[in-house]
């Protein structure tokens, strides 16, 4: 078990009485099946709580965690070009692997990955460039049903829902 006692708890550091910007770091994602995700998705629990913990979640090895001054099952901002989510950072079964994070595959990574498919139908789950920072305040990611309504039916369908 790795010791992460010196961790701060994801706010802003004070240094001499002056606020600190939050800290980020610029990481390689990765994506794919777990067994806990597909634990939930195959037995058609995708709106329980449950699943959301399983695919909401990004791995990251200690010296990430040592950066960002947070503590595993933390709330963290994953950004990429493509977009921005709100996940629960957790210390990664696979480290060492420093600089590479990991999300399982759902709705929460397909929208911070490369939707491009190139003719097969599956996005670009390998190889994303990522921007992770600790949330600030009671930040969380969204369950399913939220996720599913803000990012796609509120995005795409907004003047059809009335």
């Amino acid at each position: 078990m790795h010791n992460l006692s010196h961790l701060g708890a994801g706010s802003a550091l004070v240094a001499g009485g002056v606020q600190q910007p939050m800290p980020k770091i610029q990481l390689r994602m990765t994506t794919g099946g777990t067994v806990t995700q597909g634990v939930s998705t195959k037995g058609g629990r995708k709106e329980q709580p449950f699943y959301t913990r399983a695919a909401a979640i990004v791995y990251l090895d200690p010296s990430d965690f040592n950066m960002l001054q947070i503590y595993p099952n933390s709330p963290v901002k994953v950004t990429s070009k493509y977009g921005e989510i709100i996940a629960i950072a957790d210390l990664s079964p696979d480290a060492p692997h420093p600089g590479v994070s990991f999300m399982p595959r759902g709705p929460w990574v397909n929208h911070v990955v490369d939707p491009e498919t190139y003719s097969n139908g599956t996005p670009m789950y390998k190889e994303t460039d990522v921007t992770i920072e600790p949330c600030e305040g009671a930040e969380k990611p969204l369950n399913m049903q939220e996720f599913i309504r803000k990012n796609y039916i509120e995005k795409f369908w907004k003047g059809s829902l009335s």
